[in-house]
């Protein structure tokens, strides 16, 4: 049974879906102003692979994360390359795609750009203000947080410590526009030659928050499965997205919250900030560094515990990828002097260790028990891989179930392939160097492919290959 941590609730609850069979997940996406830094990547990454298991599982999933592509860091990020927003939303959303795909973050997402979506936003805010949950003051709308009754329910605070809060923070012009310090904007009025559209209020843009609720709505329906982002975005953006969206359809907005942990840098575990200076993109760690390595550290660390982000758990993440490629190449190069049918005994084995793997995922997704499970997948396919005798079926269930099973995590395990007969006949030529006990031109084949990307491995059973 997959149970999953509701952050309004703060328990584990069973996981049901609206639609049995179907999950509509929202996952708040980055501002495109800039690179993607790891702590976005760790979002994308966690739920990706939540997204992952609930395929594994049998569930279909209905996907969206949104692009923020209009707000103040926009706006200045234009300004100071002296181009339109638009322009610059284009450039980071093109890097983004990159970089995921370098993630292995799944493109089957729905990806809408705040831009995209005016209409629908106006419309979204006016019904607000008809119902009396906003008010217009000079062109900025504003809703009325106190009116909407459980308002800091998710973040689990009070509306009194959420006025202390409002009052320092805010700017005075803010608060003598506001009619209660806690009321967020919807609407903001444009100000100079700022990008901007008309409204039933004058010109303006959206305000940070409407858009999720505006978009989830648009894409998902009125109530969702799974709504996930940074625990960052607790409050006020998930906070504030709850109310504005359940003030205006009448309806439970999301069934399960669910919030990843942040990034911390280095071996004193600071927390990765932009203020601090300290942050990391994606962009240039893909410049030095395999995606794969990137994608199995944050895949393997619970999704509500922050990731330390170290040369020593890259090294770590690096090894253990190395770990998972060779025991599928030990695994792979045994079919082709395997014996025909399957082990039953070999067999049982494995579905056992899948059945660790399922049980420790559906506690919450809890991916350190489940990569256990696959690396003790690894550990008996090399064993079973250096028997005398192994059984064609019984291996290909196990090389099967290992690549799936380390897909959940996002970790690609392919096959290396060498289809040009010029390096089959090196191979074999060296094979019987090796017979004559001519080292010297067995040691220049060995060269001559590694020269190619082909390294050998000389084991009991034979030379196995890999590309490098």
């Amino acid at each position: 049974m997959l149970q999953i941590f509701n952050t309004l609730t703060r328990k584990k609850e069973k996981f049901e879906p609206i639609t049995p069979g179907v999950v509509k997940m929202y996952v708040c996406g980055p501002t495109v102003y800039n690179y993607i830094h790891i702590g976005n990547a760790r979002s994308a990454i966690a739920f990706d692979t939540v997204r992952r298991y609930l395929e594994y599982r049998g569930y279909k999933v209905k996907y969206v994360s949104n692009f923020t592509d209009v707000d103040d860091k926009m706006i200045n990020a234009a300004r100071e390359n002296h181009t339109t927003v638009e322009a610059i939303a284009d450039k980071y959303i093109n890097a983004f795609n990159q970089d995921t795909a370098a993630l292995n973050i799944s493109s089957d997402v729905v990806h809408p750009r705040a831009t995209e979506n005016i209409p629908e936003i106006i419309d979204f805010v006016k019904k607000l203000v008809d119902n009396g949950y906003a008010y217009d003051v000079d062109g900025d709308v504003y809703f009325r947080a106190r009116k909407f009754p459980t308002y800091g329910a998710l973040p689990h605070i009070n509306v009194d410590q959420l006025e202390i809060g409002a009052s320092q923070h805010v700017s005075s012009e803010e608060m003598a526009k506001k009619a209660d310090p806690i009321d967020f904007a919807l609407w903001k009025k444009s100000k100079g030659d700022e990008i901007s559209w008309d409204s039933p209020w004058g010109k303006g843009r959206p305000g940070w928050h409407i858009e999720c609720s505006v978009m989830s709505t648009k894409y998902l329906g009125k109530t969702i499965d799974i709504h996930g982002g940074g625990e960052d975005l607790i409050f006020p953006h998930h906070e504030n997205e709850r109310a504005q969206s359940e003030a205006n359809t009448g309806q439970t907005f999301v069934r399960y919250w669910m919030h990843n942990g942040f990034v911390t840098i280095g071996d004193d575990n600071e927390k990765m900030s932009k203020s601090l200076g300290n942050f990391i993109t994606v962009h240039d760690l893909l410049k030095h560094l395999d995606g794969q390595v990137i994608r199995l550290l944050m895949s393997t660390t619970h999704y509500r515990r922050p990731i330390q982000y170290s040369d020593a758990s890259v090294q770590e993440a690096s090894s253990n990828l190395k770990k998972l490629q060779t025991a599928f190449n030990n695994l792979t190069y045994r079919l082709h002097n395997a014996d025909e049918g399957d082990d039953p005994k070999t067999d049982q084995e494995v579905r056992q260790i899948v059945a660790d793997f399922t049980d420790a995922m559906d506690d919450d997704f809890n991916v350190q028990n489940g990569i256990a499970a696959v690396y003790e997948l690894a550990k008996f396919a090399n064993t079973y891989s250096e028997r005398q005798t192994v059984f064609k079926l019984s291996l290909q269930f196990i090389i099967n179930t290992l690549r799936e099973l380390a897909g959940v995590f996002g970790i690609k395990l392919e096959q290396s392939e060498l289809k040009d007969d010029e390096i089959w006949a090196l191979i074999h030529e060296r094979e019987q160097a090796r017979r004559d006990k001519d080292f010297i031109r067995s040691d220049e084949i060995r060269e001559e492919l590694k020269a190619r990307g082909i390294v050998l491995e000389d084991t009991p059973q034979g030379t196995r290959f890999r590309k490098e």
